[in-house]
């Protein structure tokens, strides 16, 4: 089913907790007498902060758990629904509404907001009981025994119980999930063919499951010759979505960085006191096309050795310094690049640029990492949002992934997307 696949059940879950509080804003009219439907408008408002406060503390994200836990789960769905409280608190003080406008009432609001948590409750509680009683079912996989594991690799490496791996049988029952390498004799592979064309056995290539229900493009699976530089959306130098993204990197660059320059100056008085050291850090990363630039940031280690070799940064590094470790967790430490993004290094959005010294072993060890410089690289990107920090040239695969997603499927609304999230993670202060 559509709704079943990961951004569409959390879109569908959304739309269910909207009209939730439409039928209990109409059920609360009918039997206390108010008439709090004749401001729709209103409802409506209270809906969208309500589903805004639902993405910000992750009670739609519940929904991709393997496992429900109920109490994570009523946390989640308590604090939000605190928050919308305090929310329409505020907003009533500071327009000073009318006493007459029984929606900002204490008492409507309580019975209203905890009717609907109880709402988003049960219908968690039930798309989850119809995943159960209704599972996907794996796709059989048909490939040469010794891509098999590597398939199952990929799926293992980004769990979801909305993306099921998919189990090697010799004779598939029903749909077939191929391997771009399988090698048949051609009587088997024209049966196949045959057998796809007249609908009697759904056929799907393995890379193309992983595109639509990962929403990455792991490098290992890719043919050698896999993508040219004039088939990705931003080749074309007169798109309007190609100007539209520079026009919006240099008016959005220009506007946070005179509304953060109060931060900036604050943390940089914070690092300089810690330890009397420079403020910035200025290095040299890879960007577009593989041209180096030097790239700014607030620093948040301990001051390096000028001939100290390029190391990742690992979980609970010591160079990171306690003042650090807030800039990273808020990635504040990344406003300076601002810079760089009105320089024309960089933009808001796009692969994140790496050291030079640690792309060599990096290109020599993973298909396809060169084509990550074919856009310009971002302050925040796909993989930053999607996947844990890199620790190592695995982590780095996997990132990469991402990347050639993004580069495949770039567009403004992907953009803006990534955009969101990233504006999650700095209010979550979850970055490394």
């Amino acid at each position: 089913m559509p709704w079943r696949r990961p951004r569409q059940q959390l879109a569908f879950c959304a739309c269910l907790d909207l009209a939730g509080l439409f039928v209990l804003v109409g059920l609360l009219d009918r039997f206390r007498g108010v008439d709090v439907l004749s401001r729709p408008h209103w409802v409506l408002g209270l809906g969208l902060l309500y589903l805004l406060f639902g993405w910000l503390f992750g009670s739609y994200t519940v929904l991709r758990w393997p496992w429900l836990r109920l109490r994570l789960v009523l946390l989640r769905l308590g604090l939000t629904a605190l928050a919308t409280l305090a929310a329409v608190i505020l907003v009533d003080w500071s327009l000073n509404l009318p006493a007459s406008f029984s929606l900002t009432h204490r008492s409507t609001l309580l019975m209203l907001l905890g009717a609907l948590a109880v709402w988003s409750l049960l219908l968690r509680l039930g798309l989850r009981w119809l995943d159960r009683r209704w599972p996907q079912p794996p796709w059989p996989l048909l490939a040469d025994p010794e891509h098999v594991r590597r398939i199952q690799l990929e799926w293992a490496r980004t769990p979801s119980p909305l993306a099921l791996p998919p189990g090697w049988r010799p004779v598939p029952p029903g749909g077939l999930l191929l391997d771009r390498d399988l090698r048949l004799d051609p009587a088997p592979e024209q049966r196949l063919a045959t057998l796809g064309a007249e609908g009697a056995v759904p056929l799907a290539m393995v890379l193309e499951l992983v595109e639509d229900q990962l929403e990455r493009l792991p490098p290992s699976l890719l043919p050698e010759q896999w993508l040219a530089m004039e088939e990705i959306p931003w080749a074309d130098t007169f798109s309007v979505q190609r100007q539209l993204k520079r026009m919006a990197d240099v008016a959005v660059a220009a506007l946070l960085l005179l509304l953060t320059l109060p931060v900036i100056g604050l943390a940089a008085l914070l690092i300089w006191l810690q330890d009397r050291g420079p403020v910035f850090y200025v290095q040299e990363r890879s960007g577009w096309m593989g041209q180096t630039f030097q790239l700014l940031k607030l620093r948040s280690m301990a001051c390096a050795r000028p001939d100290a070799p390029a190391t990742w940064t690992q979980p609970g590094d010591q160079r990171i310094t306690p003042v650090g470790l807030l800039l990273r967790r808020t990635r504040l430490d990344e406003l300076p690049q601002l810079l760089n993004v009105l320089w024309g290094d960089m933009s808001l959005i796009g692969p994140r640029p790496e050291r030079p010294e640690l792309e060599h072993e990096l290109e020599l060890r993973i298909p396809h990492y060169r084509k990550r410089h074919w856009m310009r690289p971002g302050l925040s990107g796909w993989a930053q949002v999607c996947a844990p920090y890199a620790a190592s040239v695995e982590e780095a695969e996997l990132k990469l992934s991402y990347d050639l997603f993004y580069l495949r499927h770039w567009s403004t609304w992907l953009d803006l997307l990534i955009l969101a999230k990233t504006i999650k993670t700095v209010l979550k202060a979850k970055g490394r």
